[in-house]
């Protein structure tokens, strides 16, 4: 009996890792995309799921505009997909191994990640911005030379940006896996400036009015970006979403879904002529 036993608790193990291990090939590889819809395959996006307004957990839902952006680009282009958290630094590792199909979660186009990953066509206008204390002396990029800490979203155009202004290595620049974190940091005391995309800095500000904290524009110390759907090298998927992101930029969808998220008009125009 007690060797029955035994033999068979090892057994329901084995079935039990059997089952993990087939689930997780599933839920990792994009070759293991089911088909759907007119012989499409379902895709699979890898996000970072902690980037409120764009992509953010609500009692386990992802919400935010880039979800929603990516639900309506999706339909349009005639594809299903399952949208995955996998985090900042690992999104750019899953798209490019081609673990996933795409990345999302504003993310900007420029030259070094193009040489490493195609993108579509621009989807967003963007700028980045300095969240201060109600108080600081800081009124614009230049003032972070004056012996500023600064924090960042490690791997983002947020920290180049602050690295033109201070230097590469700089002591003064604080990184961080996400903004969240980043934002605590200024505002328990251990930096005096967080620079990072408008429209995280504006909604964490308008968010949390207890914490009396000054977003700073700088038109001229912050160049415009712009964000794309980012594909592995050689995607035969660009040419579908370009036409999907272009048309619900026209036909008035990224307008609504824009509008739901900020409480402004987009600049439409702006972004269409980026795709010339």
């Amino acid at each position: 009996m007690k060797r029955f036993t035994i033999f068979a608790i090892v057994m329901i193990f084995s079935l039990i890792l059997s089952a993990c291990g087939t689930s997780q090939k599933t839920s990792e590889g994009s070759s293991d995309s089911t088909a759907s819809g007119e012989g499409k395959k379902k895709l699979k996006i890898a996000t970072e799921a902690n980037y409120a307004p764009f992509v953010f957990l609500d009692k386990g839902e992802m919400k935010g505009f880039d979800v929603d952006f990516m639900n309506a680009v999706a339909k349009e282009a005639g594809y299903e997909f399952e949208m995955v958290n996998v985090g900042w630094d690992p999104l750019f590792v899953e798209v490019k191994d081609k673990l996933s199909d795409m990345g999302i979660c504003a993310i900007t186009i420029n030259d070094v990640r193009k040489e490493t990953y195609d993108f579509s066509v621009p989807y967003y206008l963007s700028t980045n911005e300095i969240l201060v204390p109600e108080g600081s002396d800081i009124k614009g990029a230049a003032d972070l030379k004056k012996d500023k800490v600064v924090a960042v979203l490690g791997g983002t155009t947020g920290e180049a940006a602050v690295e033109k202004i201070l230097g590469l290595n700089n002591k003064n620049i604080k990184k961080f896996d996400n903004n969240n974190l980043a934002i605590l940091e200024l505002t328990s005391g251990g930096a005096d400036a967080v620079v990072a995309d408008n429209a995280v800095v504006q909604a964490y500000a308008q968010n949390n009015p207890n914490d009396k904290l000054n977003v700073i524009s700088d038109k001229e110390g912050f160049e415009n970006e712009f964000y794309g759907l980012m594909f592995p090298k050689g995607s035969e998927l660009k040419a579908d979403f370009d036409v999907a992101v272009t048309e619900i930029l026209k036909n008035g969808t990224y307008t609504e879904i824009y509008k739901k998220w900020f409480g402004v008009e987009p600049d439409v125009e702006t972004i269409l002529a980026q795709q010339k």
